[in-house]
């Protein structure tokens, strides 16, 4: 019989937050600061704890909640609020997450370090959904034509083309050999990067993403490395699948996000962090093609899932989001966690019942047949 128990957690403050970001999504009390990130899960980097009392419960977080009932939640949930860019960045698949901790492990590389690529043996496919009108994002390479076209576009209206064309020329010989170009360190990079940067001060409707990133990261060949990827903006309930290998950064806006319970991260600009050419180069998918959005699919009247198995190369992802705005029969294949962003719900298993209004975490915490009874907007994270 499944236990109904609140969750809760504090906020992560990283920078690029929304000031209050997941206050005003939840309707919690302010922080006053950044607050990009509320993870729900079992993560040992920020474990969700039972709003109540550890002795309630009997277990104090669900890391804690994993190692006491044998299970494991085959994913991590997390609200995201962002005021600014995250880095670029892509996740390995599950043997290049295996084999990289492994490495790393051998290699005596502390799980802190800087330098560390592989924080466990993981894989991270990821989707988000966005929460309002409006979340930016950028998500895999698109077409060269349209790169070089972009370039052209830059060197016709800059005071300095010689270094663009450069530029143009390194995209032109491939997804591949491009990107590598602009990671490379070379002076004719930092060239391009002044010379796209300037010409976007100068002419900013035109190139708008280019003059506000350079404003977040001057100088980062990541301003470049954007130009080269699918710009999308989601309205509400839209989404986006994220699989092994697919390059992407999130710009801006609130969105829920469903993966792997994985910090492995190979990032490649755009942040202040460890960037390793090499070892991202070996995780990315160099084929060009449109932004991978993930369509809804229905599962009755008032219910839709995010559900990665649902398209090929979420083949084996154990894991989907659940949408629910009306009274609904839900069954979850593993533990679940509930949230709730809009309205007033009731759930209800055999012998247990829990309310959910908005802001409300509430912890299935087994495989259960859950009556959903209310109306508004309750995401609800389950395996599959």
């Amino acid at each position: 019989m499944a236990a109904l128990i609140p969750l809760t957690n504090t906020p992560r403050d990283y920078a690029w937050g929304t000031i209050d970001g997941v206050a005003r999504t939840l309707g919690w009390a302010p922080t006053g600061g950044p607050e990009a990130e509320l993870w729900l899960g079992a993560h040992p980097l920020s474990p969700s704890e039972p709003a109540a009392s550890a002795e309630a419960t009997g277990w104090h977080d669900l890391a804690a909640w994993e190692q006491r009932s044998g299970a494991a939640l085959p994913y991590l949930l997390k609200l995201l609020s962002a005021a600014s860019p995250l880095s670029l960045q892509a996740h390995p698949t599950p043997s290049q997450a295996a084999e990289g901790f492994a490495r790393e492990e051998a290699a005596g590389i502390p799980l802190t370090a800087r330098e560390r690529n592989y924080k466990d043996p993981n894989a991270k496919p990821e989707l988000i959904v966005a929460v309002d009108d409006g979340f930016e994002a950028l998500c895999g390479f698109r077409p060269i034509d349209d790169t070089l076209a972009l370039i052209d576009a830059l060197a016709q209206a800059s005071d300095d083309p010689a270094p663009l064309q450069v530029w143009r020329d390194a995209a032109a010989a491939g997804v591949r050999d491009g990107f590598v170009w602009l990671l490379s360190g070379a002076p004719e990079v930092d060239a391009a990067v002044v010379a796209a940067t300037a010409t976007a001060a100068a002419h900013p409707d035109d190139f708008e993403l280019i003059a506000r990133l350079a404003g977040e990261y001057p100088g980062d060949p990541g301003i470049l490395v954007a130009q080269t990827l699918n710009h999308v903006t989601l309205a509400a309930g839209e989404s986006l699948w994220l699989p092994a290998g697919n390059i992407h950064a999130y710009l801006r806006g609130t969105g829920v996000e469903l993966m792997g319970p994985s910090d492995n991260v190979l990032r490649g600009g755009l942040t202040p962090k460890h960037v390793d050419r090499d070892e991202l180069q070996k995780v990315l998918d160099f084929t060009p093609g449109p932004a991978s959005h993930l369509k809804p699919v229905a599962v009755s009247e008032n219910v839709v899932s995010y559900r990665p198995a649902s398209v090929p190369s979420g083949a084996g992802v154990d894991f989907e989001l659940l949408l629910v705005t009306g009274d609904a029969a839900v069954t979850t294949g593993s533990a679940a966690i509930a949230l709730a962003v809009e309205g007033t719900f009731t759930l209800s298993t055999d012998g247990a019942d829990a309310a959910a209004a908005r802001g409300a975490i509430v912890f299935v915490d087994a495989p259960a047949a859950v009556r959903v009874t209310g109306a508004g907007r309750l995401f609800i994270a389950t395996g599959v």
